[in-house]
C-alpha cells in the first residue's frame, strides 16, 4: 500500500468558513467543488490485514530458514548463487517486518496511527527491498549468462570476490534509489502519503518503474535468450550428459524465481504506470478510472508483497542441494547432524567446477553446480 498512497486537499467554501478535507488514497476527482471518494472493495479492512499477517508469519520464517540453511553451509561446498539468495533473503526478511504496520493501517481503512518517523522509515524499507530485489534476481540472471555462453571469458566476474563486490554495490545502489522515499513521504492528514502534485514525486515514480520492471525484464530477455540459443546450439552434446541436465535444472530454478517476480510485480507497474502518466498528463483521472486504478492498486499491492513470501518455497521445492542442506541443518539441531554433514561435504567436495558441455564426475542430483566456486 505503501507504493500508491496519495491523498490530495479539497477546498470548499460554505457560508462561514473554509474546510479543507483530506480523502482517502487516490481520491482526486470533483463535483461541483464537492469532494469525491472511491469506494473501498467490500471488507478490504478485514481480509487485506489477515494477507498481511499471513505474508508477514510466511515470510519472516521462511526468508530466516534460508538465510540459516546458506549461513551454516560450510566454505568450500559453498556456491556463487548462494551469495545472491542470502541476499535476496535478508532483502526479503527486513521487508516483512514492516508487514504488521501496514496490516494495522489497512485495518483502520489505511490510517497511519503509527507517527512520521515509522511512515518514512517503512516506505524506505519497500522502496530499498524493491530495487535490491530485481537488481539481484538479475545480477542471477547475468550470473547464468556468463557460466553457460561466455564461461571461457568470465573466470573473474564469477569469482567470489567479485560476486560479494557486485552485492555491496547493489545494497549502495538501492540504498541512494531509496532515499526519496525517505524524504519525499510523510503524514498528509492521517494518511502514510507522498505529495501527488508534485512533479518530482511521479517523475521518480516513473524512473523506478523503468529501474525496476522495464529495463530489468529487457536485461533478462537478452540473457536467457542468449542462454536458450546456445542451449539449443549445442543440445545433441548435451542431451546425454550430467552437465547437461544440471545446467538445464539450475536454469530452471532461476526462471522460476525470475518468472515468480515479474508475475508479482507486473499487474502493479503497469496499473501504476497508467495512473501516473494520467496524472501528468492531464492533472485529473475520471472518477471511474480512478476506482478501478484504486481497487486495482489494492489488490495488485498484496501480489506483489507476496513475492517476498515465495522464494523460500521454491528453493525447498526444487533445489535437491538445499534441500539437503535444510536436512542436515535440522539433524544438527537435533544433535544428530554429524554423519549427515560428513555425506553432504563429501558430496559437495567430489563436484567438480567444471562448466563446459562435456560432462564431469560431480555426483547425482547436484543443483547449481555452475555457480560452484573454483
Amino acid at each position: 500500500m505503501a507504493l500508491f498512497y496519495s491523498t490530495v486537499d479539497y477546498g470548499f467554501n460554505d457560508e462561514d468558513h473554509d474546510h479543507n478535507i483530506t480523502m482517502s488514497p487516490t481520491a482526486y476527482m470533483y463535483d461541483y467543488h464537492v469532494p469525491m471518494e472511491p469506494e473501498e472493495l467490500p471488507m478490504s479492512h478485514v481480509y487485506i490485514p489477515v494477507l498481511y499477517f499471513i505474508m508477514f508469519f510466511a515470510g519472516f520464517s521462511g526468508n530466516l530458514f534460508v538465510i540459516m540453511v546458506i549461513g551454516s553451509r560450510r566454505k568450500r561446498s559453498g556456491r556463487l548463487v548462494d551469495t545472491f539468495v542470502l541476499n535476496l533473503a535478508l532483502a526479503d526478511l527486513i521487508f516483512v517486518l514492516t508487514l504488521p504496520l501496514w496490516a494495522v493501517s489497512a485495518s483502520l481503512h489505511f490510517q497511519w496511527p503509527f507517527g512520521e518517523p515509522l511512515c518514512k522509515i517503512s516506505s524506505f524499507i519497500i522502496a530499498v527491498n524493491r530495487f535490491s530485489n530485481i537488481f539481484f534476481l538479475t545480477c542471477m540472471s547475468v550470473d547464468r549468462y556468463l557460466a553457460v555462453v561466455r564461461l571461457m571469458d568470465s573466470n573473474f566476474l564469477r569469482s567470489s570476490s567479485c560476486v560479494q563486490l557486485t552485492c555491496g554495490i547493489v545494497w549502495i545502489i538501492s540504498f541512494l534509489l531509496g532515499i526519496p522515499s525517505l524524504v519525499y513521504r510523510g503524514l498528509i492528514g492521517n494518511l502514510c502519503s507522498e505529495d501527488p502534485k508534485s512533479s518530482f514525486v511521479q517523475g521518480m515514480n516513473l524512473l523506478t518503474i523503468f529501474l525496476t520492471f522495464l529495463l530489468p525484464v529487457l536485461i533478462l530477455g537478452l540473457c536467457y535468450g542468449s542462454i536458450l540459443v546456445n542451449l539449443r546450439r549445442h543440445y545433441h552434446s548435451a542431451a546425454n550428459s550430467r552437465a547437461g541436465a544440471r545446467r538445464r535444472h539450475s536454469l530452471k530454478i532461476v526462471f522460476t524465481i525470475i518468472s515468480a517476480f515479474l508475475i508479482s510485480w507486473l499487474p502493479f507497474n503497469v496499473l501504476k504506470s497508467i495512473h501516473v502518466i494520467s496524472l501528468i498528463s492531464s492533472g485529473e483521472v475520471s472518477l471511474d478510472t480512478e476506482v478501478y486504478l484504486y481497487n486495482g492498486l489494492t489488490l495488485s499491492c498484496c501480489l506483489a508483497f507476496l513475492n517476498s513470501c515465495v522464494n523460500p518455497a521454491i528453493y525447498l521445492f526444487l533445489d535437491q542441494h538445499f534441500r539437503r542442506r535444510a536436512y542436515v541443518l535440522c539433524q544438527t539441531c537435533l544433535g544428530q547432524g554429524d554423519q549427515h554433514q560428513s555425506y553432504i561435504s563429501s558430496n559437495s567436495l567430489s563436484n567438480g567446477t567444471c562448466e563446459s558441455f562435456s560432462g564431469n564426475t560431480s555426483t547425482r542430483g547436484r543443483l547449481f553446480s555452475l555457480t560452484q566456486k573454483n
